[in-house]
């Protein structure tokens, strides 16, 4: 296994942990209406802004709540396909939500994202920062199933300085 193999497996197992250890911790506190936490499953089209393409893949994230109506944690991960690329975006964004029915809600997030690409066999790791807007919806005023649309801009620190826009759409399932 090599060094970029290795901290990608470091990372996923990271994030699970990180995950599962909120999700335990936040269950106690789920007795009210809200749950737990909030599984997002969607698919992500990516812009670079430097020249470097398109690039598309399925995305993946939990949100938890620690301060209601101030703080929620959104830990994700992102494979990203292009032409002679591949990109795993793995990030944790602190987002203040703002609720503005019962049927949506709006949340403006900023946080870290550790990324692994590929481009021409060649593999780097760097860390970045990512800025979001998340809409999510919920057709029937109960937060158990619904849908959101997240666009984002993402700044890598590491070599190249890559920039890069894009925006996530997807399902909003409730975990009680």
């Amino acid at each position: 296994m090599n060094r970029g193999d290795f901290i990608l497996h470091a990372t996923k197992l990271t994030l699970t942990a990180f995950l599962l250890l909120c999700a335990s911790n936040l269950s106690a506190q789920s007795l009210g209406k809200e749950p737990a936490a909030i599984l997002e499953i969607g698919t992500v089209p990516s812009a670079s802004l430097k020249g470097g393409g398109w690039s598309f893949g399925p995305t993946v994230a939990v949100e938890i709540t620690p301060l209601e109506h101030w703080l929620e944690l959104e830990a994700g991960v992102t494979p990203l396909f292009g032409r002679h690329s591949t990109e795993w975006d793995t990030d944790l964004l602190f987002k203040k939500p703002w609720t503005l029915s019962r049927k949506a809600e709006f949340m403006v997030g900023l946080g870290p994202e550790w990324i692994h690409s590929s481009r021409y066999n060649v593999a780097t790791n760097s860390v970045g920062g990512e800025v979001a807007l998340d809409f999510m919806f919920w057709p029937k005023g109960k937060h158990k199933l619904g849908w959101y649309a997240e666009p984002a801009y993402d700044y890598d620190f590491g070599r190249g300085h890559d920039q890069s826009i894009s925006i996530s759409i997807g399902l909003l399932i409730a975990i009680p």
